[in-house]
């Protein structure tokens, strides 16, 4: 495909695999927050709701959520030794800088864990209520935990196709569940996350091919089978709001902290990308929370930057990597998406300050930079966050995003936030891999 049919100068760029700085000319004016097109905050405020009911039984199936009274949620953490360490690397953070622990979010160790948990217990609700296993809302949901519901459960399936993460916490919250689940997996999956799946009591099917023929296949072999309930990562709106309860969550414990966050004081959130549903589901809760206070960028791998293209073309989901001569081959095994989630693109459109696309030889050095200073441990795609970050402090399209938006007091006062995506799952012998040398 030629990209010069496209107007945005940055696709010629993409093509040619450089790492690029892109500042979205369809944010909404004044970066303000505007509802998507079939979704709203209630949506998010009515996911939060069930996850609080769900969480009871969440507390009796992974006892690790004990502390958090059932809800699978991570710490918000101040990293002002990786501060120093960018500072003395030319990267001066003003501010304050945080990282938002989602490696260690309970049940699936990945940002997954919230959209891809919830879409699962959002179709047992459904489930539960049309069956007569709960009476409703008010119901004591322990009772899904019992042998009758189990039993119910494991007549049916519950499928999903998945570079990795979204497969880790769909098969281990469908299994934990009693259902019959069934994860698709690209080649770039890693070994070790189909042998955690295969452990917890998922099926794991492999194929040759990428992310999307994954999904492809699932989808099919669900749609088959009158018992199954595919999940489908390109166009959920459970997923999404899943993912948007983090904006509550996260002005939960700003509050918390002593941390404001308005004109004043504005937040910048850097969030890495693959099919876009977890970073756009984030974002939206965000914006939806804070408003013009919240500045979102996402970072995505030089060779699969499917949300970048969708969104820079205007295509969407029209439009995949491999159209502008782009192989989706990446270490970031969570970003390895061709194609972006069209209904993601839709509803951050107008919501998304801009993206960072990433080199792989940057990602475990950064991996390493914040195992150093912080003792915080990340999986490599996770350490896309850093892209953004530096980019918009260190380049003349970040200098401009800045001084048209805040004023010097502002951008003293502003909190930025690296989103941590994955890594706790991972084995000790995987994990000391990626360390060594790295102190």
């Amino acid at each position: 495909m030629n990209v010069s049919a496209f107007s945005d100068p940055v696709l010629p760029r993409l093509s040619a695999r450089r790492e690029v700085f892109w500042i979205n000319p369809a944010l909404s004016p004044n970066n303000g927050f505007c509802e998507g097109e079939g979704i709203t905050a209630a949506d998010v405020d009515a996911a939060s709701d069930r996850l609080d009911r769900f969480a009871p039984l969440l507390k009796k199936l992974f006892p690790e959520t004990a502390a958090n009274g059932g809800l699978i949620e991570s710490p918000l953490v101040g990293t002002e030794r990786l501060q120093k360490a960018l500072a003395a690397a030319g990267i001066p953070v003003k501010g304050r800088l945080m990282v938002k622990m989602d490696a260690d979010l309970p049940v699936a160790g990945s940002v997954k864990a919230r959209g891809g948990v919830y879409e699962v217990l959002a179709h047992t609700e459904d489930l539960a209520f049309r069956h007569g296993l709960l009476s409703g809302p008010g119901d004591d949901y322990l009772k899904l935990a019992d042998e009758p519901a189990r039993a119910f459960f494991a007549a049916r399936k519950i499928q999903v196709g998945s570079t990795g993460n979204l497969g880790l916490s769909i098969g281990i919250m469908g299994a934990a569940l009693g259902y019959k689940a069934t994860v698709h997996m690209s080649a770039d999956a890693k070994q070790w996350k189909k042998d955690l799946l295969r452990k917890k009591g998922a099926e794991v099917l492999e194929y040759d091919g990428d992310y999307a023929e994954a999904v492809a296949n699932g989808r099919r072999l669900s749609d088959i089978d009158p018992d199954s309930y595919f999940v489908d990562d390109e166009n959920s709106k459970n997923l999404f709001c899943g993912y948007a309860v983090a904006g509550r969550r996260l002005q939960a414990q700003l509050k918390k902290a002593g941390i404001p966050v308005d004109v004043d004081h504005p937040l910048f959130v850097y969030i890495p990308c693959g099919v876009g549903g977890a970073p756009g589901g984030v974002t939206y809760g965000l914006k939806s929370v804070f408003g013009s206070a919240v500045h979102c960028f996402f970072a995505e791998p030089v060779a699969a930057p499917c949300m970048l293209l969708g969104l820079a073309s205007g295509q969407y989901n029209g439009i995949c990597v491999q159209d502008i001569g782009l192989d989706g081959k990446t270490a970031a095994d969570g970003l390895a998406v061709g194609r972006c989630s069209a209904v993601a693109a839709k509803w951050i459109r107008a919501l998304l300050s801009g993206e960072a696309t990433v080199r792989d030889d940057v990602l475990t050095p950064d991996m390493r930079l914040l195992w150093q200073t912080e003792r915080l441990f990340i999986e490599p795609s996770a350490a896309a966050a850093f892209a953004p970050l530096k980019a918009l402090l260190t380049t003349g399209q970040g200098a401009r995003y800045l001084s048209e938006r805040l004023s010097p007091a502002a951008a003293e006062n502003a909190t930025h936030i690296l989103w941590a995506t994955g890594g706790s799952l991972m084995p000790e012998t995987e994990r000391n891999r990626l360390l060594a040398d790295g102190g």
